[in-house]
């Protein structure tokens, strides 16, 4: 009877030691952060613990949506969230993580946490001297590639979190390591149509590191670039027409009049031949058309990857019949590698439109950046 009684006892004082558990639903939606530009997530505190992630643009046309929960790793125990609410609840700050695109490596330097990436698909494609120099000393894992992630690397990895991206709903890879409990969140950055919609994505990685206050910061900071950049601009005298793109399998491929690439150009007070266009994506027309249209552009910018007027010209003779060609006039990113060929362009610019548009600005508008040393756009050899 006695150590029935003291069992009890100390049962008793266990209990009331336990903290109590607080069941938070998603529907008591408090303290949205604020994201101005990007359209395809948004992030709301569900309490004061919890931060809700919502991707509502993973990739494009896309009918789904997906919600993340984050929460403090001390407060695990002690929340209760409605699994069914959510595709992944996540203990932050999280101490090591998997990304899957290049355009997802500046955010994580910028919010200094470069140091948690523990693997990725195609590292040779990175540019970023700082990763790179992890890639080398073994800290970084190779993981296959994207369209076909190593999935079983990816689990013996055991990462807190995978960012993915993806086409469409259908990634066997990420199916699988979600099964082995591990969450996959989906990063849209690319689908986003704006310079800026695209930069503010460093607040979708901010709350998995609580570094929010730090890329506010760091936004404002790239926002007011830019905005003080485009002003600059306006400032030119003169308006240039500029041509872009070059052709693949016959096809002319150059961006829509309404894209991302397209408002680069806009903002750095120059006319894009096809601004009248109404697409967000590319353009693909015929070569003759372009040469009708774009024969006497001054400026040629973006010739896919071509990286000399040598290699323009023996591509196609007919390249030498524009004006930007005959003026030497043609400026490209494929000559802004990092140590293993992978393209600054496509990993740094889209989180540093500043950067992109103050080069657009240095070759349109010379007189207004004198002293401006590229980062991307650089003339062909």
């Amino acid at each position: 009877m006695n150590k029935a009684l003291l069992f009890l006892f100390f049962i008793c004082i266990y209990s009331c030691k336990q903290p109590k558990k607080e069941t938070i639903s998603s529907t008591f939606l408090t303290l949205p952060t604020n994201i101005d530009y990007a359209q395809g997530f948004t992030i709301e505190k569900t309490s004061p613990d919890v931060t809700m992630i919502r991707v509502s643009s993973p990739w494009p046309e896309s009918e789904e949506s997906f919600t993340y929960a984050l929460v403090p790793k001390e407060k695990l125990s002690t929340i209760t969230l409605n699994s069914d609410e959510y595709n992944a609840i996540i203990g932050v700050p999280v101490q090591n993580i998997v990304v899957t695109s290049t355009t997802h490596i500046p955010a994580l330097e910028a919010l200094g946490e470069a140091d948690k990436l523990i693997g990725f698909p195609d590292t040779k494609y990175i540019s970023s001297p700082m990763t790179r120099k992890r890639i080398n000393e073994g800290l970084v894992q190779e993981l296959g590639n994207n369209e076909s992630l190593n999935s079983e690397m990816v689990i013996a990895l055991n990462p807190e979190v995978v960012v993915g991206f993806s086409i469409n709903h259908e990634n066997k890879a990420y199916e699988t390591i979600q099964r082995s409990n591990i969450p996959v969140v989906y990063n849209g950055d690319w689908t986003e149509e704006t310079p800026l919609g695209k930069a503010e994505w460093i607040k979708f990685f901010a709350p998995f590191f609580q570094k929010e206050k730090e890329a506010d910061s760091i936004f404002n900071s790239i926002k007011d670039n830019y905005n003080n950049a485009k002003a600059l601009a306006e400032k030119a005298k003169n308006r240039p027409k500029v041509l872009s793109g070059a052709l693949y399998k016959d096809i002319w491929y150059l961006p829509g009049g309404k894209s991302w690439a397209s408002t680069f150009i806009a903002d750095a007070n120059a006319e894009y031949l096809w601004n009248g266009n109404s697409s967000t994506g590319s353009l693909s027309l015929s070569l003759e058309s372009v040469i009708e249209h774009g024969h006497d552009a001054d400026f040629w910018i973006s010739p896919s990857q071509y990286g000399s007027y040598s290699e323009l010209r023996a591509a196609n003779r007919h390249y030498a019949q524009f004006s930007a060609y005959r003026n030497k006039n043609v400026y490209t990113y494929a000559n802004s590698k990092g140590e293993t060929g992978g393209l600054l362009y496509f990993e740094l610019a889209p989180n540093r439109p500043d950067l992109v548009l103050k080069d657009l600005i240095h070759i349109f508008h010379p007189e207004l950046l004198p002293n401006y040393a590229p980062t991307f756009f650089k003339p062909l050899d």
